[in-house]
């Protein structure tokens, strides 16, 4: 008797057949003297359309909304069908007696095991391979710590869930909607709060109408200061004559100093990369979109095993990964050997450790596999070297800076000056200046003598500049990654983001393939860096009910279905399911109700629509008219 592991693609499996010595090839799998490999191509079941539960939904009817039905069927993906006959025979030959889910250790990995399995009508039991590195070290560790298959049954719960409530709420609203307005409007329950962001922030721009000011700066030599109100801590002068008899009136003169402070200030490395952080941050130095960011991480971590896994939400490591922190440390090449030496012999960074922010895995950080660096292409070499030198600089002591500030008094008037001065450069050595760094620089008012309370400071000459208020930038896909983590909240504070996380929209998994969604169906575009709303993604949120694209309501969805995910009663799952998706199914007609009966008239553009046939079926074709009702 055999044991058959079913990995999530083709190329995992091939590993885990290599590791267990799986040589033999047989149809769609590998087989060894005690284990068969066998994989998935992704998904190969799904929930079946409105179509195929009735053929009467296969034409768009209003008085058919909304579809409810109590349980929604698996079906079987025509084009890797023959794949999903090879694992549903494997899986109930007499000759395996176990199974082992090798899927990748996720909510969506658990999806895609257990849909074959339910589909495949398996019976048999089975136990979950769980690693966070595609190394044969990782997976031989892996296989010697299997996991009983129970201990996954809240996170399949979750993800089931999350898939259905996908279906109810895509399904009823997209046809509602799209029937009410007579244009294909695809609706979602994460898209469209998501795009109700960028259509808000659009919006603040459009309707932003500038305002002058004047700023006045008093120049002592080596440093600055500008012209404030004690009262208000205001620094625009909304008058052009009052700047410049300000600066008129003390050019020339002496300033006293009224306030001084000195304060050296520590600042810590970045916590580890998660997902989103690392595409943010790939988005903000490289261009890169989240999906390719993603992309670029997965073939790290599969092809080349440089990366852990990078579907993580988690910025922490375990506590017992430190002697293979310190191994991976000993084996990076050069340049990073050479940052690793700087600060040897390399001390534990105890901050990166801590078992209570890990939930499904820890943050990425390179695998002990010495990498050879000829082999990536470029845009794989800039990952790498993000995730490598975020490592390494966590092992680096803290950047040092010395915060001075002045207040100073002249004529009546006051000027305040803020400047840094670098004490030690600590975890900053390993960073070329970026552009927030010079901007940091550029913001400064100079070099700051020492000073004290009374000191003279002789005002050598004055400026007036003329300025203007500015609207809020445009979402990138790094300020709308931040905005989604924290379900719409642009939170600067780390800590409050990390408490933010679990009810976010949509998942670190997810969210990059929600933002090309909403560019394929044409509710956003790209210019450069920034995402606009086009005029359908505009009239779209113009419609829908304020529930509809309110971040709120989604992230409290997302928190319900990350609990039910860390549940470990089952009779406590069963229950949350059924209220979760209860409440999916009263929004669902909700939707329909609203679309039906009080949605605003709006005009959409006319557009021809035809809908995939499903199962091979001649085409439903329908056109739709700008009928505005």
């Amino acid at each position: 008797m055999k044991t058959l592991v079913v990995a999530e693609k083709p190329s995992v499996g091939r590993d885990i057949a290599r590791v267990l010595k799986c040589a033999g090839r047989g149809e769609g799998c590998l087989t060894g003297e005690k284990y068969v490999v066998t994989w998935a191509i992704g998904h190969l079941v799904s929930l079946k359309e409105p179509d195929e539960l009735d053929a009467k939904y296969s034409k768009w009817n209003v008085y058919d909304l909304p579809i409810l039905p109590e349980k929604i069927p698996l079906k079987v993906l025509k084009p890797t069908a023959s794949q999903f006959k090879t694992v549903k025979e494997l899986m109930n030959s007499p000759e395996i007696d176990h199974i082992i889910c090798a899927t990748d250790a996720g909510r969506e990995g658990e999806l895609i095991f257990r849909y074959i399995y339910e589909q495949a009508g398996c019976k048999k039991s089975f136990s979950r391979l769980w690693i966070s590195s595609m190394t044969d070290a990782a997976i031989r560790a892996g296989f010697d710590s299997i996991k009983p298959s129970g201990e996954y049954d809240a996170l399949y719960a979750s993800a089931r869930c999350r898939s259905e409530a996908d279906w109810l709420v895509g399904m009823n609203a997209t046809r509602a909607f799209t029937l009410r307005y007579g244009s294909l409007l695809s609706v979602g329950r994460v898209q469209t709060p998501t795009l109700a962001l960028i259509v808000k922030r659009d919006r603040e721009i459009s309707a932003f109408k500038p305002e002058s000011y004047w700023e006045v700066r008093a120049d002592y030599g080596s440093w600055q200061g500008v012209w404030f109100d004690p009262e208000t801590k205001n620094t625009h002068i909304n008058d052009e004559a009052k700047a410049k008899a300000i600066a008129a009136k003390v050019k020339g003169k002496t300033a006293v100093v009224t306030e001084y402070r000195a304060e050296e200030k520590r600042v810590p490395p970045e916590k580890l990369y998660d997902l989103t952080t690392l595409q943010r941050e790939a988005n903000r130095k490289f261009g890169f979109s989240a999906e390719k960011t993603l992309s670029v991480a997965q073939a790290l971590y599969e092809t080349h095993k440089l990366i852990t896994y990078p579907r993580t939400d988690s910025r922490f490591l375990p506590d017992d990964m430190k002697p293979k922190v310190s191994q991976t440390l000993s084996r990076l090449p050069e340049p990073y050997a050479a940052m690793v030496r700087a600060v040897s012999p390399i001390k534990t960074a105890q901050r990166i450790y801590d078992n209570e922010k890990i939930s499904d895995h820890h943050a990425i950080v390179p695998t002990d596999k010495v990498p050879d660096l000829s082999r990536l292409s470029a845009d794989e070499s800039k990952i790498y070297d993000l995730v490598a030198r975020r490592l390494i600089a966590n092992h680096y002591p803290d950047y040092v800076y010395l915060a001075c500030s002045v207040v100073t008094a002249c004529e009546g008037e006051s000027f305040k000056s803020n400047a840094s001065t670098p004490v030690s450069q600590g975890w900053r050595a390993l960073y070329k200046a970026d552009a927030e760094d010079k901007k940091k620089e550029k913001d400064s008012d100079g070099t700051i003598p020492p000073l004290k309370e009374g000191d003279e400071c002789p005002i050598l000459k004055t400026s007036v500049k003329s300025k203007q208020t500015k609207p809020p930038e445009h979402y990138t896909e790094d300020t709308l990654l931040k905005a989604m983590e924290s379900a719409g909240k642009l939170i600067d504070d780390e800590e409050l983001r990390e408490k933010m996380k679990d009810s976010g929209l949509g998942t670190p998994a997810t969210r990059a393939a929600i933002i090309q969604r909403l560019i394929a169906v044409g509710y956003i575009k790209r210019e450069r860096k920034a995402l606009l709303s086009t005029e359908k993604g505009q009239k779209l949120i113009s419609v829908v009910p304020e529930e509809m694209s309110s971040a709120v309501t989604t992230g409290k969805w997302e928190r319900a279905l990350n609990k039910m995910a860390h549940l470990s009663d089952k009779a406590e799952v069963a229950l949350k399911r059924e209220k979760f998706m209860q409440s999916i199914r009263n929004y669902s007609a909700f939707l329909t109700d609203f679309a039906k009966t009080k949605a605003a008239n709006v005009l959409f553009p006319r557009e021809e629509y035809k809908k995939p046939a499903a199962n091979g079926r001649k085409k439903d074709t329908w056109k739709a008219k700008s009928t505005g009702q």
